[in-house]
């Protein structure tokens, strides 16, 4: 059997999931802005057709990747809460965890940095906003769960320190792509957030 035939007659959900697959592994070596369907039939080997009889424009393609990114970023949030024996702990699972999924897929960041510095207000943007704001409150929530606990300052502004550990996050990617060296980010990760509890840890 042809091989372009097979891949074109994927069931619905994997062709969904080999085309997020397909614009995270394109993200990495090219602007993501500049990414085309032809870019994206061209990598799964199959025509732009076939990619079109899933998704009726761009636009949707594009939904897609921000939710799969938001729904795996959410997953670690919620595996945290459950695992960690402490609000600093589920703070450290998150932090290591995404540093790691930005070094494994570094067309990710390239993606979300990129739909928020889009002037349009794209479906895609607004999804990447509504999701930073319940990211960074899912955040604000384990810092005030470590205030109560006393691990964390009493005087320390929960919705600061939540932004804060976002930046913190966001700047190391930056750094990571602008130099071209992903691993760094995975050596720095530990004393980086170690910095970060210093900032907001209670002090005897």
């Amino acid at each position: 059997m042809n091989r372009n035939h097979s891949r074109s007659r994927l069931p619905a959900a994997e062709r969904r999931a080999t085309t997020v697959q397909a614009v995270i592994e394109l993200a990495s070596v090219m602007n993501p802005a500049d990414i085309t369907t032809g870019d994206i039939a061209a990598r799964m080997r199959i025509t732009q057709g076939a990619l079109f009889r899933h998704f009726a424009t761009k636009d949707e393609v594009w939904r897609e990747v921000v939710d799969w990114v938001t729904r795996r970023v959410s997953a670690r949030v919620e595996e945290a809460a459950r695992k960690a024996a402490s609000p600093l702990e589920a703070l450290e699972i998150v932090f290591l965890a995404q540093i790691e999924d930005h070094a494994r897929h570094p067309g990710v960041p390239r993606i979300m940095f990129g739909e928020l510095q889009r002037a349009e207000d794209t479906p895609a943007r607004g999804m990447v906003r509504k999701f930073m704001e319940r990211y960074i409150k899912a955040l604000q929530g384990f810092i005030e769960q470590g205030r109560t606990a006393g691990q964390i300052s009493p005087d320390v502004d929960a919705r600061a320190a939540a932004t804060l550990f976002v930046g913190l996050i966001q700047g190391m990617v930056l750094q990571s792509l602008v130099s071209g060296n992903l691993g760094v980010v995975r050596k720095k990760a530990r004393d980086v957030f170690a910095l970060y509890l210093r900032a907001v840890r209670m002090t005897p």
